[in-house]
């Protein structure tokens, strides 16, 4: 509720306040508006430019390096990122102390997605990985999976954590996330090098299985971590987000790719999708439901398909699956209020005040 000074006037003139509280009062307002408006991302079409720019400085620094970079030599290529990284963090720090948040947490991003060049650069120059067959330019750490990419991946992490803990803005989870990703498909080929495994058409098969479980495990425990800041951070800002969308991309990216093709496992697969949605309701979460609509919709779409093709009874079902899920929509939004008080009074105090936060 906002309030003016007249409010605060009639407020007086009723003897409810004492009109000399009445400019302090407004003072005290006014600050405490502020104060949230920095915790608040209104997004407008300067944020566009923010977020344009600083994407397109982090691409160059990193999705984009090219030959003619690498082409100046590893040592120059180590002393260029590094000199980038450190005037990044100046900038950022520059930008927070006059108060433009946005484009601080873009710079200290940008830091953050140096520390793999960098880290390339400086094996290069001390000469590790030599023979390695997919580091002989920095774009295939985009491009291949391979586990001799993990110190970069760690080195990253480590520069991610550190600026995190110094500027505090969501948008440095980014490159975060980003790199567990990778080291989830990168830390299979580590562990078939340590086992001594390498070669054969069953370490191809058993690799792409191993690959896809390890991966489902990845994403789970990237959600469960994602799951823990949310509520470390339910009362501020949102720095789940991109630990969601990357831990639901991995887990729901292998679990896409399991199964025999089989209809049990289908139906299973049909069933977690609708988990997925659910606890996108439950939490708030429009990435949960959207990858779980993608999910239903290709079950749904390959039983059209292969199963009940040409067959008027799937499409009756699924129409009046539909209107049954709009039913249930419309008689939960009557007791909405109710039912949910009931729910959350059986949950833990910080999940109660999790899902109120983001509600």
């Amino acid at each position: 509720m906002m309030l003016t000074r007249e409010d605060l006037q009639a407020a007086a003139d009723a003897g409810a306040l004492d009109p000399r509280e009445i400019d302090g009062l407004l003072s005290f307002l006014a600050e405490r508006e502020r104060l949230a408006q920095r915790g608040t991302v209104r997004f407008s079409a300067t944020h566009i430019l923010y977020y344009l720019g600083g994407m397109l400085a982090i691409g160059a620094a990193s999705l984009f390096t090219t030959l003619a970079v690498e082409a100046l030599g590893m040592g120059a290529l180590l002393v260029l990122s590094v000199l980038y990284a450190v005037a990044a963090i100046g900038i950022a720090a520059m930008l927070e102390k006059r108060g433009f948040g946005i484009p601080a947490g873009i710079f200290a991003t940008l830091a953050i997605a140096l520390a793999p060049l960098a880290v390339f650069a400086l094996q290069h120059v001390l000469g590790f990985w030599a023979e390695g067959p997919h580091t002989e330019h920095y774009r295939d750490y985009h491009y291949y999976i391979d586990w001799r990419w993990l110190m970069m991946e760690l080195a990253t992490l480590v520069a991610g954590a550190l600026l995190l803990w110094r500027f505090r803005y969501p948008f440095l989870t980014m490159p975060i996330a980003v790199t567990l990703w990778y080291m989830g498909m990168d830390i299979v080929p580590a562990l078939m090098v340590h086992a001594g495994i390498g070669s054969g058409e069953w370490y191809v098969g058993a690799a792409s299985q191993l690959r896809k479980l390890i991966s489902l495990v990845f994403g789970l425990a990237m959600l469960a971590l994602a799951f823990a800041v949310d509520l470390r951070t339910r009362r501020g800002k949102d720095y789940a987000f991109w630990l969601y969308l990357f831990g639901l991309l991995t887990f729901w990216g292998a679990l896409s790719m399991l199964g025999s093709g089989k209809l049990a496992g289908k139906l299973v697969y049909l069933a977690l999708n609708f988990v997925l949605v659910f606890i996108g309701a439950v939490l708030g979460r429009r990435v949960f439901a959207v990858f779980g609509g993608i999910g239903i919709a290709i079950v749904l779409g390959d039983l059209s398909w292969n199963l009940f093709r040409d067959s008027f009874a799937f499409v009756l079902v699924l129409t009046l699956l539909g209107f049954a899920f709009i039913a249930a929509g419309l008689w939960w939004s009557k007791r909405e209020a109710e039912l949910t008080a009931r729910l959350r009074a059986m949950l833990p105090a910080s999940l109660r005040e999790l899902l109120a936060a983001r509600s």
